[in-house]
């Protein structure tokens, strides 16, 4: 599977993340305008496991390490350089942050998106629904 970020198209990966099961979803998805780069996040309803969506595949994997380092969170990524990163260590769903710090960090994250030319306002809220398998269309799980 290979990304085509000309045509706004990043390659999306879910990768479970609580039983080293190995099991790894390999997709494709169209409307975050990012022309380069990784998004990941650790909030991935409703399993949360870690959801990503690059134009590159060592961008990908550099995000999901980035979690993994992090214990969980939300990472965006450019030419293996970390641009952004907001730190979820519990569970990968909460941070110990006072809440304006934490939104000071999601607003650095949104920022960096869209210097990767992303179009959506909140990336990783979209990111966080893609693998929401009860919605009725079409998702992406570590099982496909």
């Amino acid at each position: 599977i290979v990304a085509d970020p000309a045509r706004d198209i990043l390659k999306l990966v879910v990768i479970e993340r609580h039983h080293a099961s190995g099991h790894i979803g390999l997709g494709l998805v169209k409307g975050f305008g990012m022309r380069k780069g990784a998004l990941a996040s650790s909030v991935a309803h409703d399993a949360h496991n870690l959801v990503i969506a690059g134009a590159s595949d060592s961008d990908i994997l550099k995000a999901a390490r980035t979690l993994e380092e992090m214990g969980g969170g939300f990472a965006c990524v450019v030419d293996g350089e970390v641009r952004a990163r907001v730190p979820l260590p519990y569970g990968g769903l909460v941070s110990p942050l006072p809440v304006n710090e934490l939104v000071q960090q999601l607003h650095k994250l949104d920022a960096a998106a869209a210097e990767l030319g992303c179009t959506l306002d909140h990336p990783c809220m979209t990111l966080s629904f893609l693998s929401l398998s009860v919605i009725p269309s079409l998702k992406l799980t570590d099982q496909g």
